[in-house]
């Protein structure tokens, strides 16, 4: 955050992105109208920015003082003869930097800080802004969106033991309880996806945080099945866009020494987020907390919906304290605003004065912005040609290759993923019931399932929600154990590369699950699941990696959407399908699982390696 402003005048204004602001000396402003960077105050970029309604630029408000700073920066340089030019990485123009230079570069490290003002490339930009404060609280809040996410989607497994009998549910609706999310996200993801790479990522993030808010709260009030399935569905469209936007924008921030490094560690975020869940759901889900009445109920587990609902509206207002994505806006031909986040991520980063930024001006591709700026006036038409266009492109070569790959790899990795991850509770719920019916017997996943379905068909028994706190433990042991592997990801991404924790991580997870067939105790379909969760977790910080990097940057966003559009496509496989072959043909699932995942993690090998790469 930045100090009050309490001296400024309510009829200037300032650009809050550049990191600068002006000197509020009326007398000095007066004597000096054009305002030299001697007379500008530097600030940091992290304050809330306005979405606005400007007539020209609706998100930002550009001061005429800040103008006049940017537009006699390089004249000020030339009348000085300081002015330099660097092409990507050291060197004045045209000589590409010293040997030493050339190979740091191409082994994917960095050039010395450069000695006076260049034009530089996107990634030389972002590398000159240092690594820092501005990136920690980028990862905070984008970790917190992914976190909520995940949140939203696993929370439905800890409360199906509980709804079944508020809803009237059985193995079949529980499954479609479980998909419909996906569903929703298959339609959201692609649509989201395209507005985001049309008309930026904060926006599109902003709204369906929102949007996803509010719809899980009003699940949580909805008293039948069919009003709860719909509001799933929704919460899902939200859903949809949140994933693929979040690593789109969170990567175009990031220098590529340490994308991979970040990226998993957002990654990780997702397994805070199945851990809160877990500890939430312990916590509210057991208790008898809530009231009931003739006409409406409202108990804990629609509490504990209430509850995860909470870090949805948190992001919303979080992400008006960050700026649009500069890589975002280069493609869009708008590279002052590009510049003025550069140097406000670098003030921030290094409190050091906007002034010493050694970046003057950004090497663009100028196709891309012919390509990323057509004479499309209507905003509406714009979207939709957008969608289109970037739909089509996608599906051409050379990218055509890179978006089969990653559209296959993501299906069969979610089918197992979900198919198996949002079962668990429901699995540990199980093998208690069965436990506690012959407490001295030892039983496969098969035996107990059989034991559980043919009670409920033979007794047809009274429902009851009451779940032994033993399950919620269980999950939250399973997944706790993401953690050491996650950190594991975070520290080797960088160096092992995204390839080798794909595939080890989705062979691992493939053994685990041909291996839950013959556990015989709670205790050892513990352990599997376990070591499948870990497994699975890092598997899923590379992919993530992988498919964020291998689009270009007006593709990346529906790259992203397309890829995730698959992944749910999965969801909603494994969990229907998991879910019916479980209870009518137990061993199949366990080894179409584990095939799945092994045959579409060494899938990766036909990508290239994107391990610190430019962001292309």
């Amino acid at each position: 955050m930045v100090k009050g402003d309490f001296g400024k005048n309510k009829s200037d204004s300032y650009n809050v992105e550049t990191g600068l602001q002006p000197n509020y000396n009326h007398s000095n402003s007066a004597s000096n109208p054009s305002l030299s960077p001697t007379t500008v105050e530097n600030r940091a970029i992290i304050q809330p920015y306005s979405l606005g309604s400007g007539a020209k630029q609706p998100e930002y408000q550009f001061a005429a003082v800040n103008k006049a700073y940017e537009g006699d920066l390089s004249s000020n340089y030339a009348n000085n003869g300081k002015k330099d030019v660097e092409r990507g990485f050291g060197g004045a123009a045209g000589d590409g930097g010293s040997d030493e230079e050339r190979k740091g570069r191409g082994r994917g490290g960095s050039a010395p800080p450069p000695r006076t003002p260049i034009v530089a490339n996107f990634e030389r930009a972002i590398e000159l802004c240092g690594y820092g404060k501005f990136h920690y609280i980028l990862l905070a809040i984008c970790g917190l969106v992914s976190t909520s996410e995940e949140m939203d989607v696993i929370c439905m497994s800890f409360i199906l033991p509980s709804a079944q009998c508020d809803l009237d549910l059985n193995t079949e609706t529980k499954g479609w309880l479980n998909s419909i999310i996906f569903i929703g996200m298959m339609v959201g993801a692609y649509f989201w996806g395209s507005i985001a790479d049309s008309f930026g990522r904060k926006k599109v993030l902003i709204v369906i945080s929102f949007m996803n808010g509010f719809c899980i709260v009003a699940s949580s009030f909805s008293q039948n099945y069919v009003w709860f399935m719909l509001f799933r569905f929704l919460n899902g469209a939200a859903l949809g866009g949140s994933g693929p936007v979040i690593w789109s924008y969170f990567a175009e921030f990031q220098p590529k020494a340490k994308r991979g490094s970040m990226l998993s560690f957002m990654a990780a975020f997702w397994t805070f987020g199945n851990l809160f869940v877990a500890g939430l759901a312990w916590l509210i889900i057991p208790t008898d907390i809530g009231f009931t009445t003739s006409y409406f109920i409202y108990n804990s587990w629609r509490i504990f919906l209430l509850v995860c609902s909470l870090p949805s509206f948190l992001v919303g207002f979080l992400l008006f304290y960050l700026p649009e994505s500069p890589k975002f806006l280069i493609m869009r031909g708008k590279k002052e605003r590009a510049m003025a986040i550069f140097r406000g991520i670098f003030v921030t980063n290094t409190k050091r004065p906007a002034e010493e930024y050694m970046v003057e001006d950004l090497e663009v591709d100028e196709k891309i912005i012919s390509e990323g700026n057509t004479s499309i006036r209507n905003k509406y038409s714009r979207m939709v040609s957008g969608m289109v266009d970037h739909s089509r492109a996608l599906f051409k070569q050379p990218i055509l290759k890179f978006t089969l790959v990653s559209i296959t790899i993501n299906f069969t990795f979610h089918i197992g993923y979900y198919g198996l991850l949002m079962w668990f509770p429901e699995l540990f719920n199980r093998f208690e019931e069965f436990e506690h019916a012959y407490p001295n017997e030892s039983a496969g996943v098969c035996t107990v399932t059989d034991y559980v379905v043919g009670q409920d068909v033979a007794l047809n028994a009274t429902c009851s929600s009451d779940i032994p706190p033993s399950v919620f433990l269980e999950s939250l042991i399973s997944l706790a154990s993401a953690l050491p592997a996650n950190l594991i990801a975070i520290l080797g991404m960088d160096l092992l590369g995204r390839k080798f924790f794909l595939i080890a991580g989705t062979m691992t997870a493939g053994i685990c699950s041909a291996l839950m067939y013959i556990v015989r105790s709670s205790v050892q379909n513990l352990i599997v699941s376990a070591v499948f969760s870990g497994a699975i977790s890092a598997a899923n910080a590379a992919l993530d990696c992988l498919i964020t990097e291998v689009f270009p940057t007006n593709l990346r966003a529906t790259g992203v959407a397309i890829s995730m559009v698959a992944a749910r496509l999965g969801g909603i496989i494994g969990n229907i399908v998991i879910a019916q072959l479980l209870d009518q043909y137990c061993p199949a699932p366990t080894f179409i699982v584990s095939a799945l995942l092994v045959g579409g993690g060494l899938m990766c090998l036909m990508l290239p390696n994107t391990t610190r790469k430019e962001l292309n």
